[in-house]
């Protein structure tokens, strides 16, 4: 995926790359108490490390309304992590992306639960078949 982003970055991507995806993926937004209305900033953040450490191939963690104080990273807006499960079908992704939620706290941190259903059987395979973006020609 990195010398895609970096021919991209360049304006070297060719015409007719085809990027293929190798998992399914899911993201639950972590917000803060509040939010949307008034939220307090300056929470700190906790469990980063663990999921960074322990899921690293199941889960990234997307910082949105974050900052670095000294060596803490606190929460500095409404939306303040897009953590996203992995996984090789839509069910898996969805465990991941719960058990690394279950492991990081803030004060007033709230998100959905079990917002996902089961795609049917036939949506799901005619999802995986590869998608091209190609530039189109004037």
């Amino acid at each position: 995926m990195l010398p895609i982003l970096r021919d991209a970055a360049r304006g070297e991507i060719e015409e007719d790359r085809t990027i293929e995806a190798s998992k399914n993926a899911l993201c639950v937004v972590m917000a803060s108490g509040g939010y949307p209305e008034a939220y307090e900033k300056g929470k700190p953040i906790l469990g980063l490390d663990t999921v960074a450490g322990e899921m690293k191939n199941d889960a990234v963690v997307f910082h949105a309304g974050t900052s670095k104080k000294e060596n803490d990273i606190i929460t500095a807006g409404g939306r303040v992590l897009g953590v996203t499960g992995l996984g090789c079908n839509f069910d898996k992704a969805f465990k991941n992306a719960y058990r690394a939620v279950e492991k990081i706290s803030f004060e007033g941190a709230y998100f959905r639960k079990g917002h996902w259903l089961p795609c049917p059987k036939r949506a799901v395979e005619k999802r995986r078949q590869p998608r091209q973006y190609r530039r189109r020609k004037a």
